[in-house]
């Protein structure tokens, strides 16, 4: 990996905006939420607590400018606010296919919604798309101007599509009624407050370590991903919503171009946690994405974004949190999801 510059200066947020947060309880909107605040913000925080949890925001919960309401974005959502990002969506296999069809309306029904809400009230808004959007990509690393890969009928679609389709919405909202959109494509993210259940590879290998199991390959362990840890991803997602002029609507990748084969962050967690967990294989599930890397230009040159934190230094921090978390009562309240 190239050696990264960390010598930028984070996105600086004009103060006194109420912004709206949709899945702000998960993992990623409550390290945005609290992100939000620290720059002055107001900030009205939306879950349905599906995957998302109030642990992720109870050290928020006293804070004078945040709300929390339970909602489910598939129903109509009236509210004020000056600014909408739209993180609603459960984002790891293990939770999107427990209930396709209702993953498939969140991304759609939920996409309809808030940028109803958008429009009533000429609020700039933000999606956060995925990578996934690329499928199983024929093209390495990819650019936004990959059309992608992807199996419309398959176990996965129903995250897939319904983030295309979700796309679709934002751009034909932003033609037919000139609404500021901003798009975002995330790839892997990790870090502390990640679900320990949801089966993303980083949480599942790191729980698995400090708990002495067999690590699990899928396939083997030869396919690559590329990881960005969570305050990276953060500080590209608020570039992005504030980027002037508002023509700059995206698509975005977001992510870390560092790439890493599956086995190397096994072997990398490992040494980190000091576990002696032994290496187990198990069958590549459907339509897994051989390759996922992503290119990061347009982040660079529209937004002056690159992330910070290298692999290493990520995983011991994300480490240190799910040590504290297996310790702790927490870690009951996720095992009944």
């Amino acid at each position: 990996m190239n050696e990264i510059n960390r010598s930028f200066t984070p996105a600086v947020i004009s103060s006194n905006r109420r912004i709206l947060v949709t899945g702000g309880s998960g993992f990623i909107g409550s390290h945005l939420c609290e992100r939000l605040l620290d720059a002055g913000h107001e900030v009205l925080c939306v879950d349905n607590f599906f995957t998302g949890a109030r642990a992720n925001v109870a050290h928020l919960l006293d804070h004078r400018n945040f709300e929390l309401m339970r909602h489910d974005v598939t129903m109509p959502l009236y509210v004020e606010v000056d600014e909408i990002y739209n993180l609603a969506c459960p984002a790891s296999p293990i939770h999107y296919q427990r209930d396709p069809t209702q993953t498939i309306k969140t991304s759609v029904h939920g996409a309809i919604n808030m940028l109803g809400l958008a429009k009533r009230l000429n609020a700039k808004i933000l999606q956060s798309s995925t990578s996934e959007v690329y499928g199983d990509p024929q093209v390495h690393p990819q650019p936004e101007s990959y059309w992608g890969n992807v199996n419309p009928i398959g176990p996965r679609a129903c995250y897939d599509e319904g983030k295309r389709c979700a796309e679709t919405l934002f751009f034909a909202y932003r033609m037919q009624h000139d609404l500021p959109i901003k798009v975002m494509r995330i790839f892997n993210t990790y870090g502390p407050r990640m679900h320990p259940n949801d089966g993303r590879v980083v949480s599942n290998f790191i729980i698995q370590a400090l708990t002495n199991q067999p690590i699990t390959l899928f396939g083997d362990g030869e396919q690559t991903r590329s990881f960005c840890y969570v305050d990276d991803l953060v500080e590209g997602m608020i570039r992005l919503m504030d980027r002037t002029p508002d023509s700059v609507t995206g698509p975005v990748n977001i992510g870390n171009p560092g790439e890493f084969t599956i086995r190397a962050l096994a072997e990398t967690v490992l040494e980190l946690t000091g576990s002696r967990s032994a290496l187990v294989r198990r069958p590549l599930p459907v339509d897994d994405p051989r390759q996922r890397r992503p290119d990061i230009s347009l982040a660079k040159s529209l937004l002056n974004w690159e992330p910070t934190i290298e692999l290493r230094e990520g995983l011991a921090k994300t480490i240190a949190y799910f040590d504290a978390f297996l310790a702790s009562a927490q870690a009951e309240v996720y095992a009944a999801h």
